[in-house]
């Protein structure tokens, strides 16, 4: 539609001095006739005129199909304005009606030797737009003319073109020799046709991220900075996401090629000026930074920032997003623009809310007091989301800026002083995080906390003011009142205000043990006889066995000295950073999120990332490479948070603890434990551990329902808990389908072939066995592929032993990669395959198991797991039944651990084995799965994520087939 607009535009500096409105008001009956007789007229205004009415009828949506040849015979003239309207006709119906797209062939092809280069380019442009495969063949040897025309406009639109058919017929294209002619034009003498060239060759290459189109090299980059001066916009930005591919041989190159970029910063469009910044940004990676040009690259950075916040809040919002990930990689940058990012009263909610999240990231010693005072007057704003997160952003100064940590707390207090509902809840959850960060400073706030108890209606604010009381309970006298005002309403109460309540009030009972012992015994059993929800239960089964075995331990993991929350908990993983950084300008930017999680079938999507810094000793292309600027402190860590169960799943070790020194003495750790617990916790599991029975029946009658996993003798706590004790053992080898025949005999004039596919030492192979049935000797033999969903293509020819004699058989092992053409098939493990021998060409298909794409580094970090996990949306979830599998979890996890299927996790509950795993295909895609296994249940469940939820039903037959066989 916008190309029948802008050639509808065009049309009209040639044309018509009156309106065209006129073309869209006739609603006469019988107006295809009219027409087919106006278009066959001699008169060329009258054609001129009909063929316009024609356009204004598909323009608005009529059916005027019926015309085509009639409009393909106009297209027989001088006349260029009618040749463009012809053209417009011709792509919008081509698919539609392919046999008689093949009349306007000849045509083109005379077009395209046309004298006058504007009908040679639109012959070009026209024949790229009509996606028909019948007449893609017969379009090539214009086209090739094109592409070595003389004028450079229409050179730069079979560029384009060839592009557009590499879309249609890749295979077309690579046949034809186009893509080197596209490299040649990289040399070109019009800057145009060198951008456009780019473009083309960046496309394809997209689509073929292994195939190296384009090759660059410092002659190829010198001749693509020669043309930047002198490109259009658009060129300009084509050829700098060029550059940002390219990776400097040292930092001399990387410094010259960044002083003929830098112009780019003061461009007017603010597309190239990011797409400069990119550029900039990531061959600043290869500088010294002890280099004056270093310190001038960062000085000339921030002005160009600075004036895109001055455009439209849509442009200003998009900068932002681009400026947040800067600053969080290189704060010096903007660390002098504080006062730019100040919120004015009329930017929109979401440009504020970005301002402010940069604000904090820039705040330091220096601009404290003036970011401070700015908050506070955020604070009384009308708008509840951005006053909330202004409150937060206080408490982030006072984490971020411990000299600013006293000023933080009293404007905090002093808003609490306002009342304000919404205000008092922010700021006691951000009080909360100061006193994690500072412990033993700011204390003596708590009472002005505990007044505020009665209005506090919000999940987040009531499990702060509850973790607060908890933590502090031996300084606030009435503490037990204050948890069992809570307790009353507990199984109305979010599932993280329930959590942090049964931690408080254990806290509660191990330093006041005497007056809360009823306490601790009702939330216990709430937790875990009145809750539904597994988290909770698992947590107070945790609490019950800790305080029943072993008292002092018990002590030791709840008050356990917290570690120091980190100074920004909410930075982008820094792997994940640099990538992201290598996709400035792009959605990927403003989403911050790698192109790989919303671009639809993700297979094209390469990740990019930062060279390594010059003299780091590190290879640019390794995949271990985390450029840290420079900063040698460690990345914070992430503090998973609370109430998230596979955080703490994933926390957990797979292998049993390693003791080093002697145990300690039993004895005298639990006598110690009744000390502390002045009549012990055996009452609730209805039994005697070390105590006497006396002591046990003075604490209260057992409950009605004994958790079934107690029964067992206690010896190992946690470890018996989630049944962890056994580890993961040895991985058994991969699973190798047994062969099946392919090709029968009968099929293929005596040849048989029977095979497998089998991944030996991270490669995939076809081990086949031909059987020659024939009375005849063959020999010559080849294999192809036909194109596939994962781009399997054989490494090799294929070998076989020559003179194939009758009645003989050979073993023959062929090995795969996947850099072959991609197509997905149906279903998506098929394999089309042709085998030609001296006798004739046969062709069969069998379906390879797709467990041998798993990769070997398919193992996922357990962070980055959950991540992930969260990540992926619940629709992209899949649930299968595995039926008759024997194994248990151990086994199973052994088993499928040899064929690249990776356990991170594993926990029992309620005798049931959940194991966590990860996989890996050869295209990068991410499989996770949570695998149920039940003792004595022979049918397992598993769940699949992934973001090509496509792929479920390939890995559900893979898992059967190897837990199976």
């Amino acid at each position: 539609m916008q190309e029948w607009a802008n050639q509808l535009c065009e049309n009209r500096q040639f044309g018509s001095k009156m309106t065209d409105s006129k073309y869209f008001t006739t609603t006469k009956k019988g107006e295809i006739f009219e027409l087919k007789a106006e278009l066959n007229s001699d008169k060329k205004e009258k054609k001129k005129e009909a063929v316009k009415k024609v356009i204004a009828s598909m323009t608005v949506g009529k059916d005027v199909s019926a015309l085509f040849p009639d409009v393909v015979n106009c297209m027989q003239t001088d006349n260029l304005e009618l040749k463009k309207l012809v053209y417009l006709y011709l792509m919008n119906y081509a698919k539609s009606q392919p046999d008689m797209a093949i009349m306007a062939v000849n045509t083109f092809v005379k077009d395209c030797e046309d004298p006058n280069p504007l009908i040679r380019a639109l012959a070009v442009r026209t024949m790229g737009c009509i996606r028909v495969d019948k007449i893609t063949e017969y379009l090539c040897e214009p086209l090739r003319k094109c592409l070595k025309d003389e004028d450079p406009y229409v050179r730069k639109t079979a560029a384009v073109c060839v592009a557009k058919l590499h879309d249609i017929n890749a295979q077309l294209v690579e046949d034809q020799g186009f893509l080197d002619t596209l490299k040649d034009l990289i040399s070109d003498s019009n800057p145009m046709v060198v951008a456009n060239a780019v473009a083309a060759l960046s496309e394809i290459a997209e689509s073929h991220p292994n195939s190296n189109l384009l090759d660059l090299n410092p002659q190829s980059i010198n001749k693509l900075l020669t043309a930047l001066n002198e490109c259009t916009e658009w060129g300009q930005i084509f050829i700098l996401d060029c550059l940002a591919n390219y990776t400097p041989r040292d930092d001399r190159e990387s410094q010259s090629i960044c002083e003929r970029v830098t112009p780019r910063l003061s461009h007017a469009n603010s597309a190239v000026v990011l797409s400069a910044v990119k550029v900039l940004m990531k061959f600043m990676e290869m500088l010294p930074k002890d280099l004056d040009y270093y310190g001038t690259l960062l000085k000339k950075l921030a002005p160009p920032l600075v004036t895109l916040l001055s455009a439209e809040p849509e442009l200003q919002y998009v900068a932002l997003r681009n400026i947040n990930l800067i600053v969080q990689k290189r704060p010096e940058i903007l660390k002098h623009e504080m006062k730019v990012f100040f919120v004015k009263y009329n930017d929109p909610i979401y440009v504020k809310l970005e301002k402010l999240d940069i604000m904090i990231r820039l705040a330091s010693q220096a601009n404290i007091a003036q970011v401070l005072a700015e908050l506070k007057e955020y604070a009384t704003e009308v708008d509840v989301d951005f006053v909330r997160k202004a409150v937060r952003a206080i408490g982030r100064c006072a984490i971020k800026v411990e000299q600013s940590a006293e000023r933080c707390v009293s404007t905090l207090l002093d808003l609490i002083q306002t009342k304000v509902n919404y205000v008092v809840q922010e700021a006691i959850v951000v009080i909360k995080d100061i006193f994690r960060k500072y412990p033993n400073k700011y204390e003596s706030v708590i009472a002005t906390l505990c007044e505020n108890l009665d209005s506090l209606d919000e999940p987040e604010a009531r499990a702060a003011m509850i973790w607060i009381v908890g933590e502090y309970a031996e300084r606030i006298d009435n503490a037990d009142e204050l948890l069992e005002s809570f307790l009353e309403g507990f199984h109305d109460e979010s599932t993280q205000v329930q959590l942090q309540l049964l931690t408080a009030i254990v806290k509660l009972f191990l330093k006041k043990p005497t007056e809360t012992q009823e306490l601790v015994q009702q939330v216990l059993s709430l937790a875990t006889q009145d809750s539904d929800n597994p988290d909770l239960r698992d947590r107070g089964y945790i609490y019950w066995r800790l305080l029943s075995t072993d008292p002092v331990a018990a002590k030791e993991v709840v008050l356990a000295e917290k570690p120091l929350i980190s100074e920004e908990t909410d930075l982008i993983e820094p792997t994940l950073l640099e990538e992201l950084i290598c996709h400035i300008g792009t959605l990927a930017s403003v989403y911050h999120k790698p192109p790989s999680a919303f671009v639809e079938g993700s297979r094209g999507v390469q990740h990019k990332r930062l060279p390594a810094r010059a003299g780091s000793g590190e290879s640019a292309e390794s995949p271990d490479t985390v450029s840290t600027g420079g900063v040698s402190e460690a990345p914070p860590a992430v503090i998973p948070s609370q109430g998230d169960l596979l955080g703490d799943l994933l926390n957990l070790d797979l292998t049993p603890p390693t003791t080093t020194g002697p145990p300690p003495p039993t004895s005298s750790m639990q006598m110690g434990a009744m000390d502390l617990l002045g009549g012990g916790l055996d009452s609730l599991l209805g039994g005697d551990i070390g105590g006497s029975p006396a002591m046990g029946a003075s604490f209260g009658a057992p409950p009605a329902v004994m958790p079934g996993s107690f029964n067992a003798p206690v010896s190992g706590g946690l470890s018996d808990l989630f049944d962890l004790g056994g580890g993961v053992g040895m991985p058994m080898g991969a699973y190798v389908p047994p062969k099946t025949v392919w090709l029968p005999a009968m099929k293929a004039k005596g040849l048989e072939i029977s095979g497998t596919f089998a991944r030996r030492s991270g490669v995939v192979q076809m081990e086949m066995t031909l059987t020659n049935k024939a009375m005849s000797v063959m020999g010559d033999f080849a294999i192809q592929f036909n194109r596939n969903s994962f781009g399997l293509a054989p490494a090799g020819p294929l070998q076989v032993l020559t003179p194939f004699t009758p009645n003989q058989s050979i073993e023959v092992t062929l090995p795969l990669n996947t850099v072959g053409p991609v197509m997905k098939m149906e279903p998506l493990n098929n394999l089309q395959v042709a085998v030609k021998n001296n006798i004739d060409v046969f062709y069969f298909s069998c379906q390879y198991p797709i467990s041998m794409l798993f990769v070997e580094d398919g193992k996922m970090e357990r962070q980055v797991f959950l991540a992930t996990w969260k990540d992926i949306p619940n629709d992209n979830e899949s649930q299968f039944q595995i039926k008759d599998c024997h194994l248990n979890s151990d086994a199973a996890s052994n088993k499928l651990q040899g064929s690249n299927i990776f356990t991170i996790a594993k926990r029992t509950v309620d005798g049931q084995d959940m194991l966590y795993q990860s996989m890996k295909l050869t295209n990068g895609i991410w499989i996770l799965a949570e695998l149920k296994v039940q003792a004595g249940n022979p049918n397992y469940t598993i769940s699949l994520k992934c973001r090509a939820p496509e792929v479920a039903q390939s890995v559900f037959q893979s898992y059967e087939a190897v837990l199976k066989n």
